[in-house]
């Protein structure tokens, strides 16, 4: 299944899985935020699990995932090195954008003991180029040191499953799991539930992008 997540989205352009992070974040409740001059949206379970992207304005991005359940947990062994070492092979400017940043929900930090220096937790590491999506060196050279899973350990499928992509994404869809998941007793409640989500697709429908269908 990871493969087919990674696989679609590679095949989605940049702006349309923006426009689904956005989406989903508003969805989940997470307010975007500037940093620097990047956009940041994140998506959360409630529950420890983690999806955070940054856009950059020169179409490249970074997306960080976390399991709290896996190996890759680097925030329960304090291991600020370790941490820091996954992020190898991102652009550094890209890195900086969770390197001595408030913590929040999504993303706690590591601290350097010695130097004070902190950065954001990640279990999985991944960035686009401006071209094609690429997983960071040091989060592979690590998860191949310890055996580890990439894509399962960092929870990829999990954290990237609301956004869709490979699939259809309206607010028909996202209403109807809901739906399948037993979230709504009455009919009422579904319809409710469809115009409020309507008006979050509504609201970012000026970026509409391949892979969507629209309003559903």
């Amino acid at each position: 299944m990871s493969e087919d997540t990674w696989k679609a989205l590679a095949a989605t352009p940049l702006a349309e899985a923006r426009r689904r992070a956005a989406i989903v974040g508003e969805l989940a409740g997470v307010a975007p935020v500037a940093v620097d001059d990047a956009e940041r949206f994140a998506w959360n379970d409630g529950g420890g699990q983690s999806a955070v992207w940054y856009f950059t304005p020169d179409g490249r991005a970074l997306l960080l995932t976390f399991d709290h359940e896996s190996d890759l947990n680097l925030y329960a062994e304090g291991d600020y090195a370790l941490q820091e070492s996954l992020y190898r092979g991102v652009p550094e400017d890209l890195v900086r954008l969770v390197r001595n940043r408030p913590e929040n929900y999504e993303s706690l930090n590591l601290v350097d003991p010695e130097t004070g220096h902190a950065i954001h937790y990640a279990g999985g590491v991944f960035w686009f180029d401006g071209e094609r999506w690429r997983a960071a060196e040091g989060f592979l050279e690590h998860c191949e040191q310890e055996g580890l899973s990439p894509m399962t350990e960092s929870g990829f499928d999990y954290c990237l499953d609301a956004c869709a992509f490979g699939r259809e994404f309206t607010a028909g869809t996202v209403v109807g799991q809901g739906d399948s998941d037993g979230r709504y007793e009455e009919a009422a409640d579904r319809d409710a539930a469809l115009v409020e989500v309507r008006e979050v697709f509504d609201r970012h429908a000026a970026s509409l992008g391949a892979g969507s269908s629209g309003r559903g």
